[in-house]
């Protein structure tokens, strides 16, 4: 018996105020498993951080068994391995492999790896890359790389719910490749697990992350406990896809000594559990005059500095009026603009300074880009959002109708001028950072 419900609770993961649709119901697949005895709980197999050719190979059984043969067999490689299990029903090597094809957007080489014991043979598609902050710079197989990100949430915007199949989940990601996108944001709560395996699939690198969204109660043991589970969760799914290159632990939490423990603390499990990925958060930026100013004590923890900013559209003026905005960052780390954006109801036309207008959108993306540029450690952008979709919040009976706005695709699929703006820049970031 399997039972659901989709009620929003003060002290949950996410909390009830949201800014996007609940869907209720099942609204993924589920699966009834039967385990043989001693059956493999996890693995990992993935490069070490910032050694090319160096693979780790860890697995747990779900019990401490000691003796169990395992094999570990990449044809492709022509490798096999055979190992015990040790007191503890675990494996934990390291070997030195050359001639690895390393996963990136440009080449998104999977290989066939097998793991096999005398009850099991588990199939899995593994890529192998590496990635690092050093410095203001994020280094993809040890090569500098700009992410040409944009957002998007697990809803299909032209059929009411969740994306159903991997057709979906496929169009999706498709539409932010046609955009030249190399990297994609899933927000705000970890997706289908088919996503990130079409991601590794397709060469999209991804940004996962899990609802700890605005205000929470910071103080609730209980609360905390539910957070650490979803990342745990999140983690140990994800940990084998290569395309996933950044855990990040929460979106636009307000400053306060309670919610510095508790995003720290997430932090630190996020690093215990892998770290060979990068860390972040969607951190607290304010305003002096025309300066945006980062200080976000969690920012000493993380690997990467990002944060929301949405100058056009909730502050700053008009768009042309953004590019004085300058920006004091307190941290030497590379910069990822997490979300910009505003809002454009398809087909509805003006001047530039029109609101709710595609030229007003367009205007917008084009300011947003030269405001930006002027911070020289800025390594990638994930503005807000692909698509139109649907939320309670947005109610504006013309130009919103329960519709954010902020898509550069409406929810008919059709394509706004802001689209060809960033599609540019990112032609233009891809010639620089070849």
């Amino acid at each position: 018996m399997v039972k659901v419900d989709n009620t929003r609770k003060p002290d949950e993961i996410p909390t009830t105020n949201t800014d996007w649709w609940n869907y209720g119901g099942i609204t993924r697949d589920v699966y009834l498993a039967e385990f043989p005895d001693h059956f493999i709980s996890d693995y990992k197999l993935q490069l070490v951080k910032g050694n090319n050719n160096l693979i780790n190979f860890s697995l747990r059984l779900a019990d401490a068994t000691a003796g169990q043969e395992i094999t570990l067999s990449i044809p492709e490689l022509k490798l096999e391995k055979k190992y015990k299990t040790d007191g503890e029903g675990k494996i934990d090597d390291e070997f030195t492999w050359n001639n690895l094809s390393l996963w990136s957007p440009e080449n998104p080489k999977l290989y066939e790896a097998n793991i096999k014991s005398d009850k099991e043979n588990i199939n899995d598609k593994i890529g192998f890359r590496t990635i690092e902050a050093k410095g203001d710079s994020i280094l993809l197989n040890n090569k500098s790389v700009f992410l040409r990100g944009i957002s998007l949430h697990d809803e299909n915007p032209l059929i009411a719910g969740r994306l159903r199949s991997k057709g979906d989940m496929r169009m999706m990601l498709q539409w932010a490749k046609d955009m030249n996108c190399n990297y994609v944001r899933l927000a705000h709560y970890p997706h289908n697990e088919d996503m990130i395996r079409l991601a590794d699939e397709m060469g999209l690198m991804v940004w996962a992350e899990v609802p700890v969204y605005w205000t929470i109660n910071w103080t609730n043991p209980a609360t905390y406990a539910n957070a650490k589970q979803q990342l745990t969760d999140l983690i140990l799914r994800d940990k084998n896809r290569a395309s996933v290159v950044i855990w990040s632990v929460g979106n636009e939490t307000p400053l306060s000594d309670a919610r510095l423990s508790f995003m720290s603390n997430l932090v630190e499990t996020a690093r215990s559990l892998d770290d060979a990925r990068l860390i972040a958060a969607a951190l607290e930026v304010h305003r002096e005059g025309n300066t945006m100013v980062l200080n976000d004590p969690l920012g000493e923890k993380i690997d990467l500095v990002s944060f929301n900013e949405y100058a056009g559209w909730y502050f700053g003026g008009v768009p042309s009026e953004i590019t004085k905005i300058d920006f004091n960052i307190k941290y030497n780390k590379p910069v990822v603009i997490s979300e910009f954006g505003g809002d454009a109801l398809a087909g509805f036309h003006a001047d530039e300074n029109t609101r709710w207008s595609e030229e007003y959108q367009e205007a917008l993306y084009k300011n947003q880009i030269t405001m930006l540029s002027k911070i020289k450690s800025l390594r990638g952008i994930t503005p807000w959002i692909l698509t139109d979709f649907r939320s309670p919040r947005r109610q504006h009976p013309i130009y919103q109708n329960f519709w954010n706005r902020k898509g550069l695709i409406s929810e008919t699929g059709e394509k706004k001028k802001a689209y060809f703006v960033l599609k540019n820049f990112y032609n233009q970031m891809q010639e620089k950072y070849k």
